[in-house]
C-alpha cells in the first residue's frame, strides 16, 4: 500500500505546483501538448487513491496495480482532453460574435450599452455600441466585433 500512497502524494504535489505556478511542461514542445503537468498530477492521484481503495478492499496486489494503472490512464486522457479544451478557450481572444443576434439589455448609444447575444458560449452580457440610439429590449444584430465590445444595429 505504501507505493500507492507515495505515488498519490507525488501526484498531489505535481498537481498543486501545476495549478499554482502553471503547467510545468508548457515550455517543452512535447507531442503538441500531449504531456501536461496537470494531467500527470491527476493521473498519479487517481493511481494512488484507486490503488489504496482496491488494496484495502481485499483484492490481490496484482489486481490493485492493474486496476489503478487502468484508472490512472483513463484519468490522464480525460484530464489532457479538458486541459487542451480549457487552454484553447482561455487564450484571451474572444470568439467572433459577427452576425449573432440578441436583445439590448440597456439603452445603446455610440457611448455604449449592454446586450445579451443568442449564440454558443454567450452566457453573459456584452458591452455594445451603435451609431444610432437603440432602446432597451429591442432585437439587435452584431455588425462589428472589436476586442470585447460589439457594434450592433436594430433588427
Amino acid at each position: 500500500m505504501l507505493p500507492f500512497l507515495i505515488v498519490g502524494g507525488i501526484g498531489l504535489a505535481v498537481l498543486l505546483i501545476s495549478l499554482i505556478v502553471g503547467d510545468i511542461f508548457d515550455h517543452f514542445e512535447i507531442g503538441d501538448g500531449a504531456i501536461s503537468g496537470t494531467a500527470l498530477g491527476v493521473a498519479a492521484v487517481v493511481f494512488g487513491a484507486s490503488g489504496v481503495l482496491t488494496y484495502t478492499a481485499g483484492l490481490d496486489t496484482v489486481w490493485a496495480y492493474v486496476l489503478a494503472a487502468v484508472l490512472a490512464a483513463l484519468a490522464y486522457l480525460v484530464a489532457v482532453f479538458f486541459v487542451k479544451r480549457l487552454t484553447r478557450s482561455s487564450d484571451g481572444v474572444p470568439l467572433s460574435a459577427m452576425g449573432l443576434s440578441g436583445v439590448s439589455r440597456s439603452d445603446i448609444s455610440p457611448a455604449g450599452g449592454e446586450v445579451s447575444l443568442d449564440g454558443p458560449g454567450e452566457v453573459e452580457r456584452r458591452l455594445a455600441y451603435s451609431d444610432a440610439p437603440i432602446p432597451e429590449g429591442v432585437r439587435i444584430r452584431v455588425v462589428e466585433h472589436s476586442g470585447t465590445r460589439v457594434k450592433v444595429v436594430a433588427e
